[in-house]
């Protein structure tokens, strides 16, 4: 008897009430609320005495009293003000309570890890949203047999370190690790396998164990998630993945854009899958794709976080992507449809008007939904052409589109040229590829997208250049940088230290070839 697919049919039609798209009224009231509770719980913290969270909670105009009271913060300034005493093992520092769990993640902009506290209240939270998530999908009308499927997870392992007073790990692992009991039975690739460290021997594992599961759902970062189809096809030689798992139906991506990847992805399978996005970071479970019919997400605007905007733009961040001090910020109903902004959030694990890094678009306001367009420090802004990630994805799509080739992976560097600047692209291809062509055509998709890079392309830009590279050139640079497998992505700029890097790896990778 199909259970779980019964329990989730039912809960769809009792508890529709938070999955359906809510209207611009209802997202401003929850994020109201959400503040509220935010800092009534954490008002007996040292932050919140600090701040001053009882006066903010008595003014009639709490966003204002809380804007004015609580200054922004990026990871070096929080962790230095305030989390680096709950590292030591304090309690009740920004959040209630001493916490057990931190996250390590350096994003694919920075070079050190960051430690970024998870709570008990975060992961229920994470949970929560997780279910919501499921239970949405009860709108693509599947069987209820399908929710007997086992859910392919793959992230971080669920083997933490242990550090005294607390354990550190990958978000990914913290949660899978902190599953319920009820959905152990669904979730692959399982306990054992899980809390493996070694990426290839998990790897490995899990292209042996493949054979005995019956995935209907798929969950991780594309280019990790390609390597293990790709694997589980070839050990068991095999047409496409449909003929191991011939229920598989939904594939959920998260990190990064899903657009250079499906070329890709199609090859690897031999029925129709719905591509799912969601947008869980290190600081909460922010949004999720919850229609079929719109590349979008809905932010989860009623479950511990509280979002604030700042507009993307010279005056409020540098040429570096750092945030300036005291930026412009706008709530959820200030924002405007189309414009870019970078994500503030405070959080139920003690972030408060911290900048995650990641910048996305409201598409729309009525219905709480946004697309990541990138982030504050992956975007080329040399002399103003403002070269975003998202026109990145877009330029290379087209060029899989326009030549059919596939590409695996890429990035993008900056750098002096001459009295100039130039940009340089780097694409991971196993197809026969005429770069001059490609970076020719990769040029003109850009000046279509873009007119800032359109007009330094004249002034500035003087010339662009793009090298084909085998993918395993990107994957070996991330085992050697310990960012194999899990939920780590390849950077899509680099800049600085780490484009010097870079190119002596490459020197030297392709000496060793």
């Amino acid at each position: 008897m199909a259970i779980l697919g019964t329990i989730i049919k039912r809960a769809y039609g009792l508890r529709g009430i938070p999955i359906e798209i809510r209207r611009k009224k209802d997202c401003n009231k929850a994020q109201i609320r959400v503040l509220r509770k935010l800092l009534t719980k954490a008002q007996n913290t040292a932050f919140g005495e600090f701040y001053d969270f009882p006066k903010i909670l008595g003014e009639e105009d709490i966003v204002r009293a809380f804007q004015e009271s609580v200054p922004t913060f990026d990871y070096n300034s929080m962790f230095r003000k305030w989390w680096y005493r709950a590292i030591n093992g304090e309690g009740f520092v920004s959040w209630p309570g001493r916490v057990k769990y931190f996250a390590l993640t350096s994003g694919t902009s920075e070079s050190s890890s960051k430690q970024i506290p998870v709570t008990g209240d975060m992961i229920r939270a994470i949970r929560r949203t997780s279910i919501r998530q499921l239970v949405s999908t009860a709108r693509y009308k599947f069987p209820i047999e399908f929710y007997e499927k086992g859910i392919l997870m793959i992230g971080g392992s669920t083997h933490l370190n242990y550090n005294g007073s607390y354990y550190e790990g990958d978000l990914s692992g913290i949660s899978a690790g902190n599953i319920p009991f009820w959905f152990q039975h669904f979730y692959k690739p399982g306990k054992r396998i899980s809390r493996e460290r070694n990426w290839e021997t998990k790897l490995d594992e899990i292209v042996k164990s493949a054979p005995n599961w019956d995935i209907g759902i798929i969950v991780g970062v594309p280019a990790w998630i390609q390597i293990i189809l790709e694997r589980i096809i070839e050990q068991h030689n095999l047409k496409n993945i449909h003929d191991i798992w011939p229920d598989l139906a939904v594939y959920v991506h998260s990190g990064v854009s899903f657009d250079p990847y499906v070329k890709s992805f199609e090859k690897l399978f031999g029925k129709p899958v719905i591509y799912n996005e969601s947008y869980l970071a290190s600081e909460g479970y922010i949004a999720y794709q919850s229609r079929l019919d719109k590349k979008v997400m809905q932010l989860v605007v009623d479950n511990g976080l509280f979002y604030e905007f700042v507009p993307f733009n010279d005056e409020n961040f540098d040429s570096e992507g750092n945030m300036v001090v005291n930026p412009v910020t706008k709530t959820l109903e200030q924002t405007v449809e189309g414009e870019e902004y970078a994500l503030l959030l405070s959080n139920c694990a003690g972030a408060w008007r911290y900048l995650i890094g990641d910048t996305i678009k409201i598409v729309s306001k009525e219905n709480c939904e946004i697309v990541i367009t990138g982030r504050t420090k992956h975007f080329l802004s040399l002399c103003g052409e403002h070269l975003s990630q998202e026109n990145m994805n877009m330029a290379v799509k087209m060029l899989q589109e326009e030549l059919n080739i596939e590409i695996r992976e890429f990035t993008v560097a900056g750098f002096r040229h001459g009295n100039m600047f130039a940009h340089k692209w780097y694409l991971g291809t196993e197809d026969d590829l005429d770069q001059k062509v490609a970076v020719d055509k990769i040029d003109e998709y850009l000046k279509i997208l873009n007119d800032d890079y359109r007009v330094e392309r004249i002034a500035a830009v003087t010339d662009v250049f793009l090298e084909k590279l085998p993918p395993m050139a990107f994957s070996n640079w991330m085992k050697i940088h310990g960012k194999e497998g899990g939920a780590n992505k390849f950077p899509r700029v680099l800049k600085g230290e780490k484009y010097e890097q870079w190119e002596a790896y490459l020197k030297e990778y392709k000496n060793d070839q």
